[in-house]
């Protein structure tokens, strides 16, 4: 299936934001007596030690969990809803560790005993504990006969920490529920570990789309060499990125930049072409660097070497280092200019296109980048939708119109970006006015 923007029939994604959220409240266990307020079916319950629970770091309120029984209604494979909603807010603490832990995982993890939580945790530094450490060392005793609850199977390898299984197995838990396998071929493997102990284990809970859909660019480095690549996009209802070629457009409001900087912070690197920078001036920083983090590197695509020296990005380089690419046989004395501006120089292939994607993506992985945001235009967008070299898709979608004279945010013929090759990565967000549509490319075995 595929649609062109020069279309008048509705573009895809309000086809795809109503079917998620669609399926979203048939599937979610809130939808079947929990109250939505929750976020993550969340609510009262005493502690352990029979007064109020300690906020998570990051988190609203109390801090507090709801109290389930494990004698709720079961769901299929017996996991419960009691389990489904353990498992659940166990996914949304791990999210709490977006842009601190890459190019580790995001993973949370909740420890129940007794129908009571007595312990929760999430990885919150590149380096640091793990989620199951956290969540241990929170119940202490009480993690003896306890059910654990993890948004990933718990690992089985010597990294910058000890094996997760080998802490679950010496802290005498009873049984471990997982959403997602770890598709490490050094990590994998808890499961069975924790099998082997004696520990009862239930997992993957979760098919492995939605495991990806978690973890795309750590699911993605388990099988490729080249980085993970993501796309961003801000769009009006009509597929335009702008009022009119020659006008700069704010197509998205506050709201949605402050994600956008907040997407930032979880990849490696931000790209853009050299016509973005000769129409926007960005700095392509990142407002808010979590501590002992570095910012992402700016690249930019820039075949010809004509970048303005004047650009903001250069101006910034003390933020992030600047890598500018450029085709092979690009004039000596433009590639000088650009290096006396402050930039790493990289030349490559040519394509028909521009540049030599296949070169680019290599030499970022050369350069240690394992993660791409790519913020481009759309000449930009459409090369890599064209080539397949996007593995994530964030659609910023205004309630705005801007007619034929706007700028289409696909501007190549029918059939570049076919829409039955992704999936939604979940449902809709809102950000103030805007809807964040989040589309992963499907992977094939």
């Amino acid at each position: 299936m595929a649609w062109a923007a020069s279309r008048t029939t509705a573009p895809p994604w309000t086809r795809v934001a109503a079917r998620t959220s669609a399926a979203s409240r048939s599937s979610s266990a809130c939808s079947r007596g929990f109250p939505r307020s929750w976020g993550g079916c969340r609510a009262s319950t005493p502690s352990r030690r029979g007064g109020a629970r300690r906020p998570i770091p990051g988190g609203r309120g109390t801090g507090a969990w709801p109290s389930f029984s494990s004698s709720d209604v079961s769901g299929p494979d017996s996991l419960s809803l009691a389990d489904a909603a353990h498992l659940e807010w166990a996914r949304k603490l791990g999210r709490r560790g977006w842009g601190q832990v890459h190019p580790n995982p995001l993973v949370g993890c909740v420890i129940v005993n007794e129908d009571r939580t007595v312990g929760e945790g999430y990885h919150e530094v590149f380096g640091g504990p793990h989620a199951e450490i956290v969540a241990l060392e929170d119940a202490r005793s009480h993690a003896q006969g306890a059910t654990v609850y993890v948004s990933l199977e718990p690992c089985n390898h010597h990294g910058k920490t000890p094996p997760c299984s080998e802490a679950l197995l010496a802290a005498g838990v009873r049984r471990v529920v997982y959403g997602a396998r770890d598709p490490g071929r050094e990590s994998g493997g808890g499961a069975n570990t924790l099998r082997a102990g004696g520990v009862e284990v239930v997992g993957p809970v979760w098919a492995d789309r939605e495991g990806r859909a978690e973890n795309p660019a750590f699911f993605h480095r388990a099988k490729h060499a080249s980085p993970f690549v993501a796309l961003k996009l801000a769009m009006s209802l009509d597929a335009r990125i702008a009022a009119s070629p020659a006008q700069r457009t704010r197509v998205t409001g506050p709201e949605a930049e402050r994600e956008v900087h907040r997407l930032r912070t979880g990849f490696d690197a931000i790209l853009v072409g050299a016509g973005t920078v000769r129409a926007d001036n960005p700095r392509l920083t990142v407002r808010m660097v979590p501590p002992g983090r570095e910012a992402p590197r700016r690249i930019v695509l820039d075949p010809d070497a004509t970048l303005p020296s004047g650009a903001a990005l250069f101006a910034a380089r003390e933020d992030a280092p600047v890598h500018v690419f450029v085709r092979e046989d690009a004039a000596e004395a433009q590639i000088e200019r650009l290096e006396e501006a402050g930039a790493h120089v990289h030349p490559v292939g040519r394509s028909q296109r521009g540049l030599d994607l296949d070169d680019v993506l290599s030499a970022c992985g050369d350069l240690g980048v394992r993660s791409i945001l790519c913020e481009g235009g759309a000449r930009l967008a459409d090369s890599l939708l064209r080539e397949r070299r996007i593995q994530r898709l964030y659609m910023f979608v205004s309630p705005a119109t801007y007619g034929s004279e706007g700028v289409a945010a696909f501007p190549s013929d029918a059939g570049v970006l076919r829409w039955d090759d992704f999936d939604p990565a979940g449902p809709p967000q809102q950000h103030g006015r805007d809807t964040l549509i989040v589309l992963d490319r499907q992977e094939h075995p």
